[in-house]
């Protein structure tokens, strides 16, 4: 019987697994990129990494699903699903910037109980299990523990995010975000796994998008949670495997987030 910590050592390996071949496609003068039917991205780097996964996860879990952005869903209804992003950030990916990476998630019910974030061009990796704690590593240095920070102001807090664009999705809640950045002191738009993972470190406090798919989420959320940050979607539910967007913390900042993206300002 597999356990978590066999669960995870699995998902490390798929990360190697997806480094190779990633890593050797980032800036080559023969990347081709397509756009799919949302006119979004997909190279043959996202496309080659996916296959090579499920792949390996055909091999050693059988009985296991695989949802992954490129190739739907293998078995739907199975009790425990692997949840991939081939190369989260592939707008990042074909123009150069080093700011992307592969997102490997698993989960057991409704339970999401692995999460594993590799950016091979930035030489980070970020992981953790449930119960056992969220970890990272740079350029293969020994793993570290990582936890969020203890800030409990917005007022001393940092805030990352990807584009205020997005926002259009959630009109009233675009309000709501335009007050948050006015009351945190720091905001940038690092982007993407990184703004999530970065909370998880304890280098910013506050992250949040309004339109994600399951497998943009899924593997950053036990990540900020081991690390004892908190998770949910914009409104302040808890996630599920249907949420469609996301908004982390380290925990204490959690409350005043959620109640300021859902005021309407007068």
């Amino acid at each position: 019987m597999t356990t978590d910590a066999d669960d995870l050592a699995l998902a490390l390996r798929l990360a190697d697994t997806a480094d190779a071949i990633s890593l050797p496609r980032f800036g080559a003068t023969d990347l081709r990129v397509d756009s799919k039917p949302d006119l979004t991205p997909v190279s043959d780097a996202d496309l080659a990494v996916e296959r090579a996964i499920r792949e390996l996860l055909a091999e050693q879990r059988p009985a296991d699903s695989v949802l992954g952005e490129e190739f739907g869903d293998s078995l739907p209804g199975a009790e425990r699903r692997w949840v991939i992003d081939p190369i989260d950030g592939t707008k990042n990916f074909v123009r150069g910037v080093p700011v992307w990476a592969t997102l490997i998630a698993l989960m057991d019910g409704p339970d999401l109980v692995v999460g594993v974030v590799s950016a091979p061009a930035l030489a980070r990796r970020w992981w953790a299990r449930s119960g056992g704690g969220a970890f990272s590593s740079f350029n293969g240095a020994p793993a570290r523990p990582i936890r969020v920070s203890g800030v409990t102001n917005l007022s001393d807090a940092s805030l990352s995010y990807s584009d205020y664009a997005e926002w259009a999705v959630a009109p009233e809640q675009a309000r709501g975000f335009r007050t948050l950045l006015d009351h945190c002191w720091r905001t940038r738009a690092y982007g993407d796994f990184y703004s999530y993972v970065l909370v998880a470190e304890g280098a910013v406090d506050v992250a949040a998008e309004p339109e994600l798919s399951l497998w943009d989420l899924a593997a950053l959320v036990p990540i900020v949670t081991e690390a004892g940050g908190q998770a949910t979607d914009v409104s302040g539910e808890p996630l599920t495997a249907a949420s469609t967007s996301l908004a982390v913390s380290n925990g204490p900042l959690h409350p005043a987030v959620i109640e300021t993206l859902n005021t309407i300002p007068a």
